[in-house]
């Protein structure tokens, strides 16, 4: 059955009443319509299990499609103790669950960026300048190697190695795990680089905010992935859904911050939110 609408879903962090308010507002029909997630499903909401079951059963029916976020990878490294869960992350709640194991086996084995169509494509973080569109699927497809592995000691060894900010600036010739850390973080951490695509990890602000001398948005270069294709991206709270230009769109509401979670029609380019019912509520 022919597709009617292709949504994509900013960042979830858990807001599930907020899902569960943007799926009606939208009339989501999971036999007509489809979701694409630019991940973060879970974090800091009051119910990432319930977003993670939910979501799961929908990519089941074939209705939607995520990609992984900061926050995802976050939960998987915390699953297999390579981290400790932080309370204002509330995410025990997925590990202490009696489908835990097959919650965090299933968002495991989800990809780093996605097409929707031939002229679309999602990444949670973005597409730096030093990188085309296909170029970011080849990369991320690397790492999901990694991820997905059926050998848990290789999914181990990524994750034990996975975080940390260098190597800052990417090169052709990195090779293992400095390599999969670089691509995981231009895919999933990104939002200010210099000229040349080396990353800076601490400016979370709005664009208005001073930045880091020589460090501007990944968007304000040009991009060889938008001339090809319509970006999407979360990730960056701060630009609230903010249309970049007519190929970059964010889909970060902050909702887990108590402002909007947004879904955007591909089929005509327009944007819906509602705001996060429970954001006073914890």
């Amino acid at each position: 059955m022919t597709t009617r609408y292709n949504y994509v879903i900013g960042d979830v962090q858990g807001c599930f009443e907020a899902l569960k308010a943007l799926l009606k507002e939208i009339r989501f029909d999971p036999d007509l319509d489809k979701l694409w997630f630019a991940g973060d499903l879970v974090a800091r909401g009051e119910n990432s299990v319930g977003v993670l079951r939910f979501v799961k059963k929908l990519a089941e029916r074939g209705c939607a499609e995520t990609v992984l976020g900061n926050h995802d990878l976050t939960l998987i490294a915390c699953a297999r103790g390579h981290k400790k869960v932080k309370a204002r992350d509330n995410t025990q709640q997925v590990l202490d669950a009696i489908d835990g194991d097959e919650l965090i086996d299933w968002l495991r084995r989800q990809p780093l960026c996605l097409f929707p169509d031939r002229q679309t494509v999602i990444t949670h973080a973005g597409i730096p300048c030093i990188w085309t569109a296909e170029q970011a699927f080849d990369l991320a497809c690397e790492v999901e190697t990694y991820i997905g592995h059926n050998d848990l000691t290789q999914l181990d060894a990524f994750l034990s190695e996975m975080y940390g900010e260098a190597p800052t600036l990417w090169s052709d010739h990195l090779t293992g795990m400095d390599r999969l850390r670089a691509i995981t973080n231009y895919l999933t951490r990104m939002r200010l680089t210099d000229v040349h695509g080396r990353l800076e990890f601490s400016f979370k602000d709005e664009l208005t905010e001073p930045m880091p001398k020589g460090f501007l948005p990944w968007f304000d270069f040009d991009c060889p992935a938008a001339h090809t294709h319509q970006i999407f991206f979360g990730h960056w709270a701060a630009l609230q859904g903010m249309t970049i230009n007519e190929r970059i769109q964010n889909v970060d509401g902050g909702c887990v911050w108590g402002r909007r979670l947004i879904a955007y029609r591909l089929e005509d380019q327009r944007a819906f939110s509602v705001q996060n019912p429970l954001a006073e509520d914890w």
